[in-house]
């Protein structure tokens, strides 16, 4: 794989999806700066007069850094599931690729990077809005968030490929989603804090990836630092989803296509 990525045959890939993209690049950037705006103005203002403050943060702050979060991960999983299958099965695309020098490797890691490309394209647009509405600490600390969540979005990007190798058909998704990204979503710290559920629920959590990305994002978007032995822990964790993943990927996507 690391040959694979060092050749750099995958970037046509990226480059296909990329100009695909181009042609409705408009209205895509205005859902990723619309949607985090509304949910944040409506969630943040109505529930924060109710809630309160969170964790030493207003409520509209704790929304804003667990959204961001949710940003790139529902990104990456819808880019990875719905587009990647219609190209794989409807368009019949990674078939003619095929037909070329590329390869499966170079397919996969195409898919996965240009999925991260778009959940980072939202996670910029969320970060915009965010400050724009002084939910931000600008300070380095911050700087550090692009490349966590540029891991958080390839992570959720090989899971998606994962079962998209497995799907025979759009429905099948529904599992996915109803039985992990769903849970993961309202159970990691998105909307409250992960510590007010009960101590079960909180380690079944922290065996998923999502909350780890909010115990490192959110404390870097206020200004604060993360002590180096909890970042190593939350980078083990998203990382060895994303190798395991990829592998994964890889394997099921050669049998699949090449029968």
């Amino acid at each position: 794989m690391i040959e694979t990525l060092l050749q750099r045959r995958w970037l046509a890939v990226w480059q296909r999806n990329f100009l695909v993209w181009q042609k409705m690049a408009g209205a895509s950037l205005l859902a990723n700066f619309a949607e985090p705006l509304l949910n944040l103005l409506i969630l943040g203002y109505g529930l924060g007069m109710f809630v309160g403050r969170l964790q030493g943060m207003s409520y509209m702050t704790f929304l804003a850094t667990g959204v961001i979060c949710y940003g790139a991960m529902s990104t990456a999983t819808f880019e990875g599931l719905y587009s990647a299958y219609t190209r794989m099965a409807v368009q019949q695309t990674w078939h003619g690729m095929l037909a070329t020098p590329l390869n499966v490797e170079d397919i996969v890691l195409g898919e996965i990077c240009w999925a991260a490309t778009k959940s980072f394209i939202n996670v910029t647009a969320v970060f915009i809005v965010a400050a724009g509405l002084g939910m931000v600490v600008l300070s380095w600390q911050a700087l550090w968030i692009w490349p966590v969540l540029w891991l958080v979005a390839v992570c959720f990007a090989a899971m998606a490929l994962v079962m998209t190798a497995l799907a025979r058909g759009y429905d099948f998704f529904l599992y996915y989603m109803t039985l992990l990204i769903t849970p993961m979503t309202l159970l990691s710290g998105v909307f409250f804090p992960l510590e007010s559920l009960p101590d079960v629920i909180q380690m079944a959590m922290m065996w998923f990836p999502l909350a780890h990305a909010i115990n490192l994002t959110r404390p870097l978007m206020i200004g604060q630092t993360v002590p180096l032995a909890e970042v190593w822990v939350h980078l083990g964790v998203i990382m060895g989803y994303t190798m395991i993943a990829t592998y994964m990927a890889v394997k099921l996507l050669k049998q699949r296509l090449h029968n």
